[in-house]
């Protein structure tokens, strides 16, 4: 898009397409804070209060900055690559309606404010505040741009899952150290999702070469391969998530079968032509799966605060100990080993 035609475009349209591109509809993946919040205030419930309750919107307006930057630098960057694209060529900056340089303005600014708020909530906030950004420029920037890169622009994007958690974590408890399997989990569930956005892109422009013009990293995917890497990362998600009910919270193993169904309901999702998948900001759009992502939060949320002590005794590891008894006799003594318990 020449710059004369930028200048054709009006105050009205520039000022729309300026809001456009920091996407602040997408603003509902900050729902993967949630976690991050639930899982402290199942520790020590006595967190919750008013004063709290305003924390956590600060941290949300917060979050909502920094984000939106990295979504504006994303959409001048992507511009020349979206006008390949079917539907994303009708974005602002690929029709030519952003200022360029009003946007980098733009890019920083609500970066340095955003990690600004997140100063006064916490310095682990704003720490983690700024690494989101950071991640943001790894993907997006040469000459690293890893979205570029098969399978690392699936790990570098979804970095983001843990990095919201941890935000919300440090709005609640900046003093507690989160488990490191739940992390991984989040990690690894995040990597599921983007596999399926990228797979589910791929089978819906079909042609190879028309893909790889659009995303670099589509001349070396293939759909098996992709489908491939979406078991690996199913599976390696379950692990941790197993690590983690194991080691803190046996409760919610009662809630597994909801997950799994969730998480097949989307990967059915993504064989759906013009699938919500490829714009997670739509999912809403798909009853069933929200229905079903709802109770599983319900259920989710509730065994967090719930214990069963009965489930305990049942899955808890045991060690035989043989202890003399009156001379050379013996009896074996079941000792059960001691697990930490988040509560």
């Amino acid at each position: 898009m020449s710059d004369a035609a930028q200048t054709t475009v009006s105050l009205s349209q520039r000022l729309r397409a300026h809001l456009a591109i920091a996407r602040l509809d997408h603003s509902i993946k900050n729902l993967f804070v949630l976690p991050g919040i639930i899982v402290p205030l199942s520790i020590y419930p006595k967190l919750l209060t008013w004063r709290l309750v305003e924390t956590l919107v600060w941290a949300f307006v917060a979050i909502t900055l920094v984000a939106c930057s990295n979504y504006v630098l994303n959409e001048v960057l992507d511009a020349p690559f979206d006008r390949l694209h079917p539907t994303k060529k009708n974005r602002p900056a690929a029709l030519g309606q952003v200022n360029i340089t009003l946007a980098y303005a733009q890019w920083i600014i609500m970066m340095q404010a955003g990690v600004a708020i997140g100063w006064t909530i916490s310095r682990p906030f704003a720490i983690t505040a700024l690494a989101l950004w950071v991640m943001g420029c790894v993907y997006n920037i040469k000459p690293l741009r890893t979205k570029d890169v098969p399978y690392l622009d699936v790990l570098t994007e979804s970095v983001n899952n843990p990095l919201r958690m941890l935000l919300g974590w440090y709005a609640v408890a900046a003093w507690l150290v989160p488990p490191l399997s739940l992390l991984m989990c989040y990690w690894m569930i995040g990597c599921y999702f983007m596999a399926l956005k990228r797979f589910s892109e791929l089978r819906e422009i079909g042609d190879r070469s028309v893909a790889g013009a659009y995303r670099a990293s589509f001349k070396r995917y293939t759909q098996e391969s992709l489908l491939v890497s979406v078991v690996f990362y199913a599976s390696t998600a379950m692990l941790f998530f197993g690590a983690f009910v194991i080691r803190y919270r046996i409760e919610l193993l009662l809630g597994f079968p909801l997950v799994a169904l969730v998480m097949a309901i989307y990967f059915k999702l993504a064989f759906q032509r013009n699938s919500a998948v490829q714009n997670p900001e739509k999912l809403y759009r798909e009853p069933g799966l929200m229905l079903w992502f709802t109770a599983t939060v319900a259920v989710m949320v509730l065994l967090l605060f719930v214990r069963l002590p009965w489930l305990e005794n049942i899955f808890m590891p045991t060690l035989p100990v043989v202890q003399p008894v009156s001379g050379t006799a013996t009896s074996s003594v079941v000792i059960p080993l001691t697990t930490v318990r988040l509560s």
